[in-house]
């Protein structure tokens, strides 16, 4: 994941990523000096070159993808561009390390003008990248690639995952979903339906309240804490900010102690004060991990998680916590709005999602080739070839259809939720912002008010984001 392009004034996103790039010393910073040495398209060869940059190596981190590219993308799309009379020759740049070395390398690399023609970021690094001028809006790059016929199989709610300020950046890959997974047999206990879909966040309240009629079962698991690291933000409090029509950051500015962030920061102390969830869970290193283990071992009556949940936890065949009658025992249910039309744009029902977005470096001296090679990397053909038969989400709405047939609950997310998701603030400051809500939400499980941990909360945003004038309140 990373970007492209250079600037030529200086802007705050610039000075993190330069900071990051400046930071690396060493064998590590001689590395990454060397491995940018080449420019763009100068390790092909020729007129028709191209490179391509993705954190993924073969027999290391990311392997399918990075054999799917050597193995199949490049020798495919040589082919299928010779028919065309065109004579290309395309290099993979590999990379198998942490997602943050691979930020700088590339921030590095595009600031010395030798990155990549077309590489991978992460959704959350967009805006970022486009305020360091590393991308910059696929339309400014390439003339008509609003055109492109894959777009009609991207809902916009997942185009959204590749814009920053209302401008599309480059072309989103697979996403993901945020539900409320719930035990059935432990429901049938409670005197609750099998069938069930709250439409507020009082019935969902009121739902773990019956389950503590049911010994040693924890109602609900809602992600809290700085334990809890990321995934209290992403499970837990951003979803329950959308559900009162709110985001983290909206119109230029960061939410401070607004009227959202006490309402959902007030459902925490609903369920922790009321003992419907398990404050200890929250706390420990391991909690998520327990969590986990409890709601398969049918210990835990609700839990909010990502489709990641079903498909590698409680998944029978090689799942961390595998539940051997998962499809008939597990349930799964939209996160509703605070109530009926209260989410943000007017929804009944919110999500939050993540996932990768491919783009191209401005600087590139074959930027409509390299749009090609895009297309063909995100056709519905190339995708198909990259799952290898796994069900999985991606952003194509037609190869999901074909793809998740024999998954009713991944069909689920990809058709009933993806169409109402939200996307985390790409911009460098977020991960600052995040740690500040994990904050909020375990002061609220300790039992401090609602009011003064959002009080709290904005007042150290203003350090996070460069001042009060940055929030709004």
């Amino acid at each position: 994941m990373a970007g492209s392009g250079y600037f030529t004034e200086e802007t705050p996103s610039m000075n993190v990523l330069t900071r990051r790039a400046m930071a690396l010393t060493g064998a590590v910073s001689l590395t990454l000096i060397l491995a940018a040495c080449g420019g763009s398209g100068d390790d092909a060869g020729g007129s028709n070159s191209l490179t391509i940059t993705a954190n993924a190596i073969s027999g290391g981190k990311n392997a399918a993808q990075a054999d799917w590219i050597e193995k199949w993308v490049i020798p495919q799309f040589t082919k299928a561009q010779k028919a065309k009379g065109v004579d290309v020759k395309v290099t993979f740049r590999p990379s198998g390390v942490d997602d943050e070395q691979y930020k700088t390398k590339l921030a590095l690399d595009l600031q010395s003008g030798s990155g990549p023609d077309v590489y991978d970021i992460d959704g959350i690094w967009v805006g970022e990248f486009a305020q360091a001028g590393y991308i910059k809006p696929l339309n400014n790059v390439v003339k008509g690639a609003s055109s492109w016929d894959g777009w009609k199989q991207i809902p916009d709610s997942v185009q959204q995952l590749a814009t920053f300020e209302d401008k599309l950046y480059g072309i989103p890959g697979g996403s993901d979903g945020r539900v409320i997974y719930y035990n059935k047999e432990l429901f049938k206990q409670a005197g609750l339906p099998e069938k069930w879909q709250p439409t507020s966040w009082d019935q969902i309240i009121e739902a773990g309240e019956k389950l503590k009629s049911v010994k040693d079962v924890t109602p609900i698991q809602l992600n809290a804490g700085t334990a809890m690291g990321e995934a209290t933000t992403m499970q837990g409090f951003l979803p329950l900010l959308a559900g009162t029509g709110e985001s983290a950051w909206a119109d230029g500015k960061w939410t401070g102690a607004t009227q959202g962030v006490k309402d959902a920061l007030n459902l925490y102390s609903e369920i922790y004060g009321d003992k419907l969830g398990d404050p200890l869970l929250q706390k420990e290193a391991k909690g998520r991990d327990k969590s986990f283990a409890e709601f398969a071992a049918g210990k835990v009556g609700m839990l909010l998680e990502g489709d990641y949940f079903w498909r590698s936890v409680i998944n029978p065949k090689g799942g961390v916590a595998p539940m051997e009658k998962r499809d008939e025992v597990v349930g799964y249910a939209k996160i509703p709005a605070m109530t009926a039309g209260s989410g943000v744009n007017g929804q009944d029902f919110v999500s939050y999602s993540g996932g990768g977005v491919q783009t191209i470096n401005p600087k590139s001296k074959n930027t409509d080739l390299a749009f090609e090679l895009m297309k063909f990397m995100n056709s519905a053909d190339a995708i198909k070839k990259q799952l290898a038969g796994e069900a999985r989400i991606t952003a194509r709405t037609d190869v999901n259809d074909e793809v998740l047939a024999g998954d009713p609950m991944l069909s689920f997310v990809s058709k009933d939720v993806l169409p109402v998701t939200s996307f985390r603030p790409p911009l460098a400051e977020y991960a600052q912002v995040s740690t500040l809500l994990q904050e909020a939400t375990a002061a609220v499980v300790d039992g401090k008010s609602p009011e003064q941990a959002a009080a709290d909360y904005a007042k150290k945003l203003e350090g996070a984001v460069g001042g009060a004038g940055n929030i709004k309140s």
